[in-house]
């Protein structure tokens, strides 16, 4: 007979990072998840014998939280490969700006999004952040698939495919929340303004105040390239960091992505007002951007997440090998082994992204009452044998092909590699149309 509080999912066996305040691990745990939530998380052993309506055997594998992508452009997977192997500048404004302008429109964007999230399901991503055009329809690709999202609509000083009139963007901005608040509990919008030198000084305060207004996330790509800080100091005569403080944009809400070029009072700015920061190591290493001084970022309190970008730059979703590279390219950068060790990069993927989200109530975390986003990890694997070490063999051994479950708002998207509410082989036909229309156009 069912008591009161029974669970819908029961989750035992294997190993829990909870990756909560005190980094416990719970061995042969018992997780029960009820209306989309953790209703508790034991030691077996501890707690009355439940039954469930669904009950997974995680033995021999690792029940951690779901990863959290914080920096994407989606529906850029109908770019991937299109233009490899070229620097930011030449890589923007001569192959994806004209592309953008030819071959995006909302059905681009909705199955291009289709398909990313069904990759980021597949490898344990549970929620992303997403900057490009059409958001709606990426915010709709999200409700669809069952993913948490926090989709940010982009905005730009010359005509975009979704506003083809610039002096428009309050009224995009002001129509994109009101269409997505309320839409759905997987759902919290944000605004972005493109960059520091393609939007101007008007159009980055009054996106700013929008979103203070509506007490959103405002987010924008910061000292990505050295061509941008020295377009920025021809400008304006100072740096990229220095030129937002002074146009009042920069606060807790704010999340500046890549931040590779900077100095120390740049840094220290950053930290003065809270700005979370976006990691995206891979991207910024095939554009040649450079890399950020995230350890130094981190010694001053700056919170910080992983992003993987978008495919056209980084050509994958795959939030492992981002945890991988971030741990090893600091590395190397700085010649000290000890830097952005593995359980800290862990972090940076889980609870520390949700941070910069502001969703660290919600979710980043395996805790009773948050919200049941979580994956399971197959650790009997030959390339993660022997096991030492939870944090590393994650880091640096895992791959998202390891990931056997996906569980987001309290229900199972992905089981034994199986996704169980898209349908992949369809997904990926649509985006081979989009791709065969721009192929045959460029030839």
């Amino acid at each position: 007979m069912k008591r009161n509080g029974e669970p819908d999912i029961l989750i035992t066996g294997g190993t829990a990072l909870t990756m909560s305040k005190t980094m416990e691990v719970i061995e042969n745990p018992v997780i029960g998840i009820k209306n989309g939530k953790i209703l508790f998380v034991k030691k077996a052993g501890h707690f009355p014998e439940y039954s469930a309506k669904e009950i997974l055997d995680a033995s021999g594998s690792v029940v951690m939280p779901g990863l959290i992508n914080v920096h994407t452009h989606l529906p850029m997977i109908c770019f991937r490969g299109l233009a490899d192997d070229l620097p930011l500048m030449e890589w923007l404004n001569e192959h994806i700006f004209p592309a953008e302008s030819k071959y995006v429109n909302r059905d681009m964007v909705y199955n291009g999004s289709l398909l990313a999230i069904a990759e980021m399901i597949l490898s344990g991503t549970t929620t992303f952040s997403d900057v490009y055009f059409y958001e709606s329809s990426v915010a709709q690709a999200a409700i669809d698939s069952g993913i948490r999202a926090l989709p940010a609509q982009g905005l730009i000083d010359f005509p975009t495919p979704d506003n083809l009139d610039p002096s428009r963007k309050v009224q995009i901005a002001e129509k994109f929340i009101k269409k997505c608040t309320g839409v759905s509990p997987l759902i919290s919008p944000a605004l972005a303004c493109h960059t520091p030198f393609t939007c101007s000084a008007e159009t980055l305060r009054i996106i700013k105040e929008v979103a203070r207004k509506a007490n959103l996330p405002y987010i924008i790509h910061l000292a990505e390239t050295r061509d941008e800080v020295k377009i920025i100091r021809e400008r304006y005569g100072t740096t990229p960091v220095r030129y937002l403080h002074s146009l009042g944009v920069l606060d807790n809400l704010t999340v500046a992505v890549h931040c590779i070029w900077l100095d120390e009072e740049e840094m220290d700015i950053l930290a003065d007002y809270g700005v979370k920061v976006s990691h995206n190591p891979e991207s910024n290493m095939k554009l040649a951007s450079g890399v950020a001084p995230i350890p130094k970022l981190l010694e001053k309190g700056v919170t910080v997440g992983l992003g993987t970008d978008g495919c056209a730059s980084n050509n994958d979703m795959d939030m492992f090998m981002e945890m991988d590279t971030a741990a090893k390219i600091h590395k190397a950068t700085t010649g000290d082994p000890t830097v952005m060790d593995a359980k800290a990069v862990l972090r940076m993927a889980t609870i520390e992204g949700a941070k910069v989200l502001g969703l660290e109530d919600k979710i980043g975390s395996i805790e009773v009452e948050k919200c049941a986003d979580m994956i399971i990890l197959d650790m009997k694997k030959p390339h993660l044998t022997p096991l030492y070490n939870y944090y590393s063999q994650i880091v640096y051994s895992a791959s998202g092909s390891d990931v056997s479950t996906v569980i987001i708002d309290g229900k199972i998207l992905m089981k034994e590699r199986r996704l169980l509410n898209m349908d992949i082989y369809d997904i990926m036909e649509r985006v081979r149309k989009i791709a065969d229309a721009i192929s045959g156009n460029n030839s």
